[in-house]
């Protein structure tokens, strides 16, 4: 069999419901990416120096690292499946924004410390809730190109 007749394997990337591309798809895996790090950093070092003196906060932004981590680890994978819970957790994502925002503007009492959603996350340029917002519109634009 010479060269020009073995069979090729097939390298083209297969689609998977939605596709990463190489604009707003790629940018938002990187924020997310980039915030799942920030979170879960920021949540293990808040942990370690003193998880007594503000624990409501500290595990409400390791329950944003994983939140984030989800999303990140969904939006790689891709289909339809995938699509759909990245979907979800985005919505839950701006509702928690959105509680935590308000409780730590209602009742700063309750946060002796900041979480990554305090303030709707003003700490983060507010990237905590325009990220969701974004993530949710991209997907469900996601669906409709989707072949």
């Amino acid at each position: 069999m010479s060269d020009t007749e073995r069979p090729v394997a097939d390298t083209a990337p297969r689609n998977r419901g939605f596709e990463l591309g190489t604009g707003p798809g790629r940018v938002l895996v990187w924020f997310y990416g980039v915030f799942t790090v920030a979170a879960a950093s920021r949540s293990i070092v808040e942990m370690a120096r003193g998880f007594d003196r503000a624990p409501l906060p500290y595990t409400l932004s390791a329950v944003a690292a994983v939140v984030y981590g989800f999303i990140t680890y969904s939006l790689v994978r891709g289909g339809e499946k995938a699509r759909r819970a990245a979907l979800v957790c985005c919505a839950a994502e701006l509702l928690g924004v959105l509680v935590v925002g308000a409780w730590t503007l209602a009742e700063p009492a309750a946060f002796p410390d900041s979480t990554v959603w305090s303030d709707f996350g003003m700490g983060y340029l507010f990237i905590p809730v325009i990220l969701p917002v974004t993530g949710m519109i991209w997907l469900r634009r996601a669906k409709t190109v989707a072949v």
